[in-house]
């Protein structure tokens, strides 16, 4: 170790799954850490709301509490990393730790895709930094990507598979025909989906995380509320199966795009195509599909969830402003941000392709009301099937639109919903343009 070097303090606030994660980390590398980096990094406090969970973890009785505010009023504490989660006391943290010149890690997705704005200012003002790689993809390295590594182009588009647990129960629905009610049911039972889903089959989950990588990416603001959401509670083993048949793959996609009419950002359930590199990413696997103007397509995969892939991304936060706090240089302080705020696009201007399924009645004459009902309304139907679903009463038709524009869509969606021959608009399925994505980068030559 360099003799000028100093010991680096690190507060820690929770040791729930990723807090004891980044707790063994610490522990394990730290030798490791010194030998390589110089960095000698030391976990000086911890705090959770059990002792025994200190003591599991090895944490001595001397270097626990079970009052955050004593981590952050430490005078020798460096950093603070927040792993609660949730808006309150993570709020409080937050501002206790940047006000004292603290500097902050945390994997709080939901509190920085709605305040990051706030927050950053307060850090700015305090000469701080606010480092978050663990909010936006778990394990996977987006943030550091965005910020450094593709800082050299224009963003154009980002999208991406940000929620394991929806992707495991579409990926099971595929392979094995299931509905999502079983699927969920299952997964609850072998910890893939928490007792309450609502974040994640919602997509309030993938909301926030698409928020904060829109935001960097685009250098502008965008909060979790300005991200249109629909969740896969509406997907059926049905809609997969006629899916696959068309040649794509249902997933739950948060879309990022900075087009000429504002930014684009929206989650979703989406239809891609097969061969797309999204498509094949299965399991409760997360990855991100980023198009520069310059280095044109790139994916980032991995894990988005879990103790030591989440801890790995926190730490490696840590490590990035413990480096110039060990060697005595000073940490650049957040720089405030968006320094430019562009127009949000709404999801009514959308345009794109539609995958409609409807249950009807299975009678001659059925279907002439329904085609009148999508051409009242400007969009026309470019394929029909009939699926093999009936029980001679009823049965779904499946239509495929050509590129229709969302308002027109709904409308079209409330005259279908009205017919005698409907009895229920059973899903509505947006099919991405993925070549789009790419519009504006360069020809590689």
């Amino acid at each position: 170790m360099d003799s000028t070097a100093r010991t680096v303090n690190v507060g820690l606030i929770g040791l729930g799954t990723v807090g004891g994660g980044v707790a063994r980390l610490i522990e394990r590398h730290r030798d490791e850490y010194l030998k390589a980096y110089g960095i000698d990094l030391r976990l000086k406090k911890a705090s959770a709301l059990e002792p025994g969970r200190a003591a599991e973890l090895g944490i001595a009785p001397e270097n626990f509490t079970t009052d955050w505010h004593d981590v952050v009023a430490d005078p020798d504490i460096d950093i603070v990393i927040e792993l609660i989660g949730g808006d309150h006391p993570a709020t409080e943290i937050f501002e206790a730790a940047l006000t004292s010149g603290k500097h902050m890690v945390s994997a709080n997705k939901a509190l920085l895709g709605r305040h990051v704005e706030r927050l950053a200012k307060l850090a700015a003002e305090h000469g701080v930094q606010i480092r978050c790689e663990a909010s936006a993809g778990g394990g996977i390295p987006i943030v550091n990507a965005l910020e450094h590594a593709l800082v050299g182009n224009e963003i154009l588009t980002v999208a991406g598979i940000l929620n394991g647990t929806t992707n495991y129960i579409l990926t099971r629905m595929a392979s094995e025909g299931l509905d999502f009610a079983e699927v969920l049911a299952d997964a609850q039972r072998l910890g893939y989906a928490e007792a309450d889903p609502t974040a994640d089959v919602d997509g309030f989950d993938a909301a926030s995380k698409v928020a904060i990588l829109s935001s960097i990416a685009f250098h502008t603001r965008v909060t979790t509320d300005d991200v249109f959401q629909e969740g896969i509670r509406n997907v059926s083993a049905a809609d997969i199966a006629q899916a696959k048949s068309l040649g794509y793959v249902v997933k739950l996609l948060g879309i990022a795009r900075n087009t000429a009419d504002g930014v684009d950002v929206r989650v979703h359930p989406t239809m891609i195509p097969a061969d797309h590199m999204l498509a094949s990413v299965s399991g409760a696997m997360n990855a991100v599909y980023v198009v520069g103007d310059a280095v044109g397509e790139t994916m980032f995969y991995g894990a988005g969830a879990g103790s030591f892939p989440t801890a790995s991304a926190v730490v490696g936060d840590v490590l990035a402003l413990a480096d110039a706090i060990s060697h005595n240089d000073k940490v650049q302080a957040e720089i405030e941000p968006y320094q430019r705020v562009l127009p949000l696009r709404p999801i009514d201007e959308l345009e794109t392709r539609y995958y409609v399924r409807l249950l009807v009645k299975d009678e001659v004459g059925t279907l002439a009301p329904v085609v009148d009902a999508f051409a009242a309304h400007g969009i026309s139907i470019s394929q029909i099937n009939q699926l093999q679903d009936g029980d001679g009463s009823r049965c779904s038709v499946v239509f495929l639109t050509h590129t229709a524009r969302e308002r027109d869509m709904a409308a079209a969606r409330a005259a279908l919903e009205a017919l005698d021959a409907v009895e229920s608009v059973a899903s509505v399925i947006r099919i991405e343009d993925v070549a789009s994505w790419a519009d504006g980068a360069e020809k590689n030559d």
